[in-house]
């Protein structure tokens, strides 16, 4: 038989494979698992549309709550949505976080929406992918991001031209300092109010009061327990010298500061739940609101995660195996618990499925509605195949095996620690699973080969471009091996260069801002920007030297860069042509020992 893959499930001339050696109609699979080819659904007449609440929690491991047996720490908010909702045994998700939001949006494999990483770019989903909150605003859901996006910065990446009527939070992978940092609400940089996590949670909240009589979509997405390791003191005291009971599965490789650190994060995380979960009650709203959480990858370090190998980055069991907890007290079964293998690509068929909605015509979905298994409507539900991927390693899970990125094979129920290669034993599933590992992969790898986007600029009225999109040439550096939040530094030389690959869409006058900072003992070099042909240039000054934050605040010492307030200075207009060109940033004159550090251009459209 030939073997194409097409979408998460092995076909094979029409036949889908619900175990290792049968095989049902796709017709049949497609009515089990209703939502594959059409999320269409009549409205109930029983009561209005749900609300639904999405939350994400950012590097949080299946094993971070207590609900899946840590003793090391209590989430009893976290841990109701299972009591008294759906818990599911086995959820998916990518080895790293970008990846699975961008799954979690399309309901596609994230390759398919040309995400390709975490930073400079590759982050992006591309702009012909359809959004879940694309789908809710179009059926009259008023829709709301709070938190880490993760998906593209300008427009038309930015969550605003993706469904999004409200955003607040930062576009990209990780953020520098967790009190009251520069933000971004609806284009606009803004201050922080307070502990991240708290001030999303509180956005959250009042977006809930505001449309308590409208149905709403609500995408609260954490940027916890993710580094740095920054939490309010209050949530520390109980973990800054606990002694744990449970250790991870190396205990080599695990810091105890680390996972102190991680777990009073997750138990912010449960007070800030907790509040939503309350205000939901308050409203009359609880009933009628679906309420979903998951994590976007293993744990970011070695702590207990009920004894799985790898950690976030893997695609092992312990790097892609997240919580999934769904409650819907007006549906679904307080107590259900879902043994059946799903993934973050089937959340979006799911919410629409249940929420009654229609799927616009367009690319087919990897994902199948869970609405079957999660109403108890499924009494036979086939086996499927999910993958995983990071970089050029590929696993490959059914309800009973996973085939690792080495070819070994695991009999999942047997062994969830993946600690004895069954491929001999098992010859027949192996064959079957490389074959289609291999099948998935060359498909994938396909969509990965190169990334010629460049970063648009005129979409929107205003536009950013962050030191992390940029390229520093010569001397120039970055304030962090990690691009994500960081800036450039260590411009001393009129050879130095910093370049943005820019495609204008827009042509027309722009302001033009350079945000840095600069001592008073370097005041005075003149910088320029070029474009095309066309230029602009200013002198560097007034003096803007600001402190470095975040190492007070740190818990464990950190990878990531400090940060620091940048000042805008206005290089002047100048006029842009449509087209595509490195936007470049050079100095004229160097004055002293150093010309700047910058952290963004600002391009404001005039015309």
């Amino acid at each position: 038989m030939v073997c194409k893959g097409r979408g998460s499930i092995l076909a094979v001339r029409g036949w889908y494979s619900i175990g290792m050696l049968s095989l049902i109609p796709r017709r049949q699979f497609l009515q089990l698992a209703s939502g594959t080819v059409s999320l269409a659904r009549a409205q109930s007449a029983a009561g209005p549309r749900p609300n639904v609440v999405v939350i994400l929690a950012d590097d949080q491991g299946w094993g971070d709550l207590s609900i899946h047996g840590n003793r090391n720490l209590s989430t009893p908010a976290i841990d109701s949505l299972g009591r008294d909702g759906a818990r599911f045994d086995r959820f998916y998700v990518c080895p790293l976080c970008a990846p699975t939001r961008a799954e979690f949006l399309t309901g596609r494999y994230h390759p398919r929406g040309g995400v390709r990483g975490v930073t400079a770019g590759q982050e992006r989903l591309n702009t012909d992918e359809t959004t879940i909150a694309e789908i809710f605003r179009a059926a009259g859901y008023r829709t709301a991001l709070f938190g880490k996006w993760h998906n593209g910065s300008q427009h038309p990446y930015h969550p605003n031209a993706r469904g999004f009527e409200e955003f607040y939070g930062f576009t990209q992978g990780h953020w520098g300092h967790y009190f009251s940092p520069e933000l971004e609400h609806n284009g606009n940089l803004v201050r922080g109010n307070g502990y991240l996590t708290d001030d999303f949670t509180d956005r959250a909240i009042e977006f809930i009061r505001r449309n308590r009589r409208n149905p709403f979509f609500c995408y609260l997405a954490l940027n916890t327990p993710h580094s740095p390791m920054q939490v309010p003191g209050n949530f520390w005291l109980k973990f800054s010298e606990a002694d744990l009971p449970l250790r991870g599965s190396r205990p080599d490789l695990e810091d105890l500061q680390m996972t102190r650190a991680a777990l009073a994060m997750c138990e912010n995380i449960d007070w800030n739940v907790g509040r939503l979960l309350s205000q939901l009650r308050q409203l009359g709203l609880e009933k009628d609101t679906i309420v979903v959480y998951f994590s976007d990858n293993g744990p970011n370090s070695w702590r207990w995660n009920g004894g799985m190998r790898g950690i976030k980055g893997s695609t092992e069991e312990g790097g892609v195996r997240s919580p999934l907890l769904v409650r819907w007290l007006a549906q679904i079964r307080p107590g259900t618990q879902i043994p059946q293998i799903a993934a973050a690509i089937d959340l979006l068929p799911t919410l629409t499925d249940l929420a009654g909605l229609t799927r616009p015509a367009g690319k087919p979905l990897d994902g199948v509605s869970l609405k079957p298994l999660l109403l108890g409507q499924a009494p036979h539900w086939p086996d499927r195949m999910i993958f995983s991927l990071q970089g050029k390693r590929v696993s490959v899970r059914t309800q009973r095996y996973c085939l690792d990125s080495e070819g070994r094979l695991y009999d999942m129920e047997a062994d969830p620690g993946q600690s004895r290669d069954v491929a001999s034993e098992r010859p027949d599933v192996a064959a079957q699973l490389r074959a289609a590992q291999k099948q998935w992969a060359s498909e994938m790898f396909s969509l990965l080969d190169t990334d010629d986007r460049p970063f648009p600029v005129g979409y929107a009225r205003f536009t950013l471009l962050p030191a992390r999109d940029g390229v520093p040439l010569g001397g120039v550096r970055r304030s962090s091996r990690h691009p994500n939040d960081s800036f450039f530094t260590n411009w001393r030389s009129a050879e130095d260069r910093i370049q943005w690959d820019v495609e204008v869409l827009h042509a027309g006058n722009y302001a033009a801002d350079l945000y840095y900072t600069c001592p008073e003992a370097d005041v005075g070099s003149t910088v320029e920007m070029s474009f095309a042909g066309q230029s602009v240039s200013a002198v560097i000054q007034p003096a803007h030297d600001p402190p470095l934050v975040g190492a007070q605040q740190d818990r464990v010492k950190r990878t990531e860069s400090y940060v620091k307030d940048f000042r805008p200075l206005r290089l002047g207009t100048i006029r842009l042509p449509k087209t595509r060109a490195p936007l470049t940033l050079r100095a004229v004159e160097v004055k002293a020992g150093s010309v700047a550090d910058v952290r963004y251009v600002a391009l404001t459209r005039l015309d």
